[in-house]
């Protein structure tokens, strides 16, 4: 077996430590603690002596790992390289996860991608050798799927830099997205700082039984909270209903927590993470888990009077609950499946679906593909395939060896689908259509976890929905959303007509055993001996990175608004991905898809607007922007609610920066964007009266005053300048302590970092 980073050293030092600082904790607040909090207070910096107030403080916390998938790595360790560490200051993996686009297959599609990317690997190869970093190629899995078959453990604290990483809550791990500037924080043995989160609980009775799934358990929580409600909250899973649940489903359920906004989101330890740690080679941890199983789940307290222990209670009888349908455009908006047909004609969906796509880092484990599979089973007996183009991604080698061996494979390409490498693909945007054209309008329906506009292909006019993988077969069977898989009849090749039966409970853990794979795995190794390769001046894919500039000292003044964003503006509005992925390495390259999403709140027009300069209109944001940069102008974006929802991609904070962003000013944030804009040295404000938004016109500039005297909990002051030559004054909020303030006066955290690592 090659050496694997997570140890039962590791483990039981790590619940030591944590008895160790949670003595001291309860002795402080003097009150019982829910499982959240133990691993949160268990992994705190000084125990003793932080502030402990929900919303309002800053934790400092210690991780025990550190993973990152191929996109993000790039930025975060050009950014590692320069903080002069030799060597990592906690285990730390990477996976070749995102860079794999989906077209013809898996064997063709990693064929091109080791061609494609073949500078990026080796980057990333050698950088892993050279800091002590185990490696994953491309290939061997979505970074999820092998975090939990390899490395997470229950009471363990990771960050990532992907937002689906809280995925390992199923193992009841407090696994947090992150940007590559925190993560490079915790690697160069400094603390991780985040918001004292609030808390979340969701008490699950009952047990999930026919259509429905543990995907219906985070779609249902997402119709109540939405996208915002988990922004700064921990959500936290219990009562009788989760032991029913698989370790694999409950990392479903974390997983799209993201899509809350949450902090992250976890399940206590119980016997179904205790088999899964076992049937994936971790038995000593197993047996340090079940050692410590008063520590690894709230106090008895707790679950017996939950409501007075969190702030928002949320009651789910899983017996009761009916599968669920969400989109298009959002994964909060929600359809139970037996009023998906009505919906769909009502709000004028196009109800022919051109594709079902199942697999994702959401839905890849073995249960999954199994019941997946019985569905497609049911169909191809009666000789029916898809009706809509089917694909189908393993979550890992592991998986899709596993799955080869069973017969899931077969079953489900015996109806149609195309099996694509194991890899993210087109729940990113790594997805090469050739049955549409951009601007065609249908539907899709997939079991991935996001579904913003031009997510998964690139096309606006392509509505996205998202289910469990067995409904997403389902749908794909009948090929239109205008039918309802719990009563709908399909025909059969001889012209009968039939119904398709529930899946039948899987396992998620085969009899068989899983098929072990390290296919692809790089152990970590002593760097001194090791170089990474030189980055070319000329290359278009890695650029190695210069500091950005010191604060001058000043308040901003008359700095021209380049963008008012109306609505929705996530990540992928301000940095997409798809094929901008190929240049997450040069952060010059892809600055030039900066805010091309972002909808124009005085045109309706996606991606351009006012050059104030020039005076000319109808101009792409990332060419405005180099127009200021080069006049030596900075510049302020503003944005709407829930600014920076989304993915935890830090190009959406470093693009801004680097083409002249000063601040951004909206009406709220969504919280990992909130801290990339901080680490790099953007001040992120919000209006203290939201209605000021609708002050802001086209043609203005802003100053931004107070800066002289910047601390923290006292307001800025933002002035507007109307080209009228009239002047509005209003109060702008901001969340910044005093260490962060030290990150904007430095020009970014990375800078303070460097100093105090010299």
């Amino acid at each position: 077996m090659p050496v694997i980073e997570t140890t039962a050293e590791l483990v039981e030092n790590t619940y030591a430590k944590m008895k160790r600082r949670l003595e001291i904790v309860r002795g402080r607040l003097g009150r019982p603690l829910t499982y959240a909090e133990k691993v949160l207070f268990g992994h705190l910096d000084e125990p003793a002596g932080q502030e402990l107030d929900p919303g309002e403080a800053y934790l400092l916390l210690r991780p025990d790992r550190i993973a990152m998938q191929d996109a993000t790595a790039q930025m975060a360790l050009l950014q590692f390289m320069q903080a002069g560490k030799s060597e990592t200051a906690v285990p730390t993996t990477v996976h070749c996860d995102h860079l794999i686009e989906a077209y013809k297959g898996s064997v063709a599609d990693l064929g091109a991608a080791n061609t494609t990317n073949s500078e990026v690997y080796d980057f990333l190869r050698s950088c892993s050798s050279r800091y002590g970093i185990g490696f994953w190629g491309p290939g061997a899995g979505i970074i999820h799927q092998v975090v939990l078959e390899k490395y997470a453990f229950p009471g363990g604290m990771m960050l990532g830099t992907d937002s689906h990483t809280p995925n390992a809550g199923g193992l009841g791990m407090f696994a947090c997205g992150v940007g590559g500037a925190d993560a490079v924080d915790v690697m160069a043995g400094f603390p991780w700082e985040v918001l004292h989160p609030n808390r979340v609980g969701v008490r699950l009775t009952g047990e999930l039984g026919g259509w429905t799934s543990p995907k219906d358990v985070i779609l249902r929580v997402l119709d109540e909270l939405t996208v915002k409600g988990g922004t700064n909250r921990v959500v936290e899973y219990f009562g009788p209903g989760a032991e029913s649940i698989s370790c694999t489903g409950k990392g479903t359920i974390t997983n799209m927590g993201a899509e809350l906004g949450a902090t992250t989101s976890i399940f206590p330890y119980d016997d179904r993470m205790h088999g899964y740690l076992e049937a994936t080679e971790r038995s000593q941890i197993a047996a340090l888990a079940a050692a410590e199983s008063e520590l690894l789940r709230a106090d008895a307290e707790v679950l017996a009077d939950p409501a007075q222990f969190f702030d928002v209670l949320v009651e789910i009888d899983l017996s009761s609950l009916e599968p669920y349908i969400v989109g298009p455009h959002t994964p909060d908006l929600a359809h139970p499946v037996s009023r998906m047909a009505a919906d769909a004609r009502e709000n004028g969906y196009p109800v022919n679906l051109t594709a079902g796509l199942i697999g994702s880092c959401t839905n890849s484990s073995y249960e999954d593909m199994s019941r997946a599979a019985d569905v497609a089973r049911q169909a191809a007996e009666r000789g029916v395939r898809s009706q809509a183009t089917l694909w189908v991604t393993p979550g890992s080698e592991q998986i899709h060896q596993t799955i080869a061996r069973d017969g899931q494979m077969q079953d489900l390409e015996a109806i149609g689908a195309t099996v694509l490498a194991n890899a993210c693909g087109p729940c990113i945007g790594q997805w090469k259509r050739d049955d549409i054209q951009k601007g065609d309008a249908n539907s899709i329906i997939s079991s991935y976890n996001r579904n913003f506009p031009k997510r998964n292909d690139g096309n606006p006019e392509t509505l996205s929905f998202i289910s469990s993988p067995e409904v997403v077969i389902a749908y794909a069977l009948a090929g239109t959303l205008d039918w309802n898989p719990l009563d709908g009849e399909l025909e059969a090749k001889d012209g009968s007509r039939f119904t398709l039966s529930p899946p039948a409970p899987a396992p998620e853990i085969p009899d068989k055993g899983f098929v072990i794979s390290y296919e692809g795995y790089q152990a970590p190794d002593d760097g001194e001996h090791h170089q990474v390769v030189a980055i070319s001046p000329e290359s278009k894919r890695l650029q190695v990175l210069t500091p950005f500039p010191a604060w001058d000292g000043e308040d901003m003044e008359r700095l021209p608004v380049l963008l008012k964003a109306r609505g929705k503006c996530t990540t992928d509005h301000i940095s997409m991905a798809g094929p901008w992925l190929r240049f997450r390495g040069h952060l010059d390259n892809i600055s030039d898809n900066m805010f091309i999403g972002a909808i124009n709140a005085f045109t309706g027009d996606a991606g351009t607007g006012l050059d104030q300069l020039s005076g000319d209109r109808g101009v792409g944001f990332p060419a405005v922007a180099r127009h200021y940069k080069a006049e030596g102008r900075r510049w302020v974006a503003v944005g709407d609610e829930n600014y920076g929802e989304g993915s935890s991609r830090e190009h959406a904070a470093m693009c801004p920066r680097h083409l002249g962003a000063a601040a951004v000013i909206t009406r709220s944030f969504a919280r990992i964007h909130e801290s990339n804009l901080k680490k790099q040295g953007v001040l992120p404000l919000t209006f203290a009266d939201p209605a000021d938004y609708e002050k802001v016109l086209e043609t203005d500039c802003i100053s931004v005053r107070g800066l002289t005297s910047f601390e923290p909990d006292v307001p800025l002051t933002a002035v507007l300048h109307h080209d009228n030559g009239s002047e509005e004054s209003f109060p702008v909020e901001h969340t910044l302590n005093e260490e962060q303030i030290a990150w904007f006066k430095a020009g970014s955290a990375l800078n303070l970092l460097r100093e105090q690592s010299a």
